[in-house]
């Protein structure tokens, strides 16, 4: 059986006892509400307990991750956090520690229901939804979504390595002119200089057109494409764009587009790739994923 509500209600008798100690006798009251004088004079010593006081020292800590992560992190992800620091607490302590606390994580948007669409017939679906691969730069992903601003929207292209997550690169403009996304594709080619790379998108008319096929051709990336409507064959990019929209525009509404690039160019580069962590990397960002992964160079001998 539980102490936890007897241990709740002696400290209260312990504070009742202590406000009313100058009108009634501290040996009366500790008989008749049942507690002993002693252990009344050890609380007034040290009235918060020594779990009381690592309690305090946690949600410190805790407050400390969450705000740091912009308030997305949940329990299961501030216990990564607080691990990699060296705590020992569990993961239960620091979910009941939130939720005192009034600490929430932020909430994804409603899933959309899609239709199944009909094949690309220029470009085979070479993906097929498998989004686990084995080693760097092997499939990237990409997608364009937009963003709102009082001079008008904001298109972003991302590329993302699924690999590792890591967003490797990004473009935004105020039109959705094919140059959006291969200046985006181009950021990623010349910093990760692959070969044979497979890119997927889905069937927007920029991918769709012979210049996004004779610039793969020219950069050795290998065009994949969606089903026509089917947002699930490019879901990886869709829940990046999901969590940008959730866990920093927050809907708003940005004064102009370079706030609103700047906003996105710190989330990527500050936040996504290197600090956030990640549940399909086992808690690690995609920077410590991609560097727990690096092969290491055998030495001379």
């Amino acid at each position: 059986m539980s102490t936890k509500p007897n241990a709740r209600r002696t400290r209260s008798v312990y504070e009742f006892i202590k406000a009313h100690r100058e009108e009634h006798s501290v040996q009366t009251m500790c008989r008749i509400l049942g507690v002993a004088p002693s252990g009344y004079y050890k609380w007034l010593q040290q009235p918060v307990s020594s779990r009381g006081q690592e309690d305090a020292r946690l949600l410190r800590l805790i407050r400390a991750s969450f705000i740091a992560s912009h308030g997305i992190y949940g329990a299961p992800r501030i216990f990564l956090d607080l691990r990699e620091a060296g705590e020992t607490c569990s993961k239960h302590r620091v979910a009941r520690l939130m939720r005192e606390a009034k600490l929430r994580a932020l909430h994804g948007y409603r899933t959309r229901r899609w239709s199944v669409g009909k094949p690309s017939v220029l470009i085979p679906n070479l993906v097929q939804r498998r989004f686990t691969v084995s080693r760097p730069n092997a499939v990237w992903v990409t997608d364009i979504t937009y963003i709102r601003t009082w001079q008008g929207w904001l298109y972003l292209a991302v590329v993302m390595d699924l690999f590792s997550r890591r967003i490797v690169g990004w473009a935004a403009g105020p039109t959705l002119q094919s140059e959006l996304v291969l200046n985006a594709v181009l950021v990623a080619v010349q910093g990760r200089r692959s070969r044979g790379t497979i890119i997927h998108s889905d069937q927007g008319t920029q991918f769709g057109c012979d210049g996004w096929r004779r610039f793969c051709r020219s950069h050795h990336l290998e065009p994949s494409m969606s089903r026509k409507g089917n947002c699930w064959d490019n879901a990886v990019a869709e829940s990046f764009f999901s969590s940008l929209k959730k866990e920093r525009i927050k809907k708003q509404i940005y004064k102009n587009r370079d706030l609103a690039r700047a906003e996105v160019a710190d989330y990527i580069e500050t936040f996504y790739n290197r600090a956030r962590r990640h549940s399909h990397l086992g808690g690690l960002s995609p920077e410590q994923f991609e560097a727990a992964h690096k092969p290491r160079r055998r030495g001379l001998h």
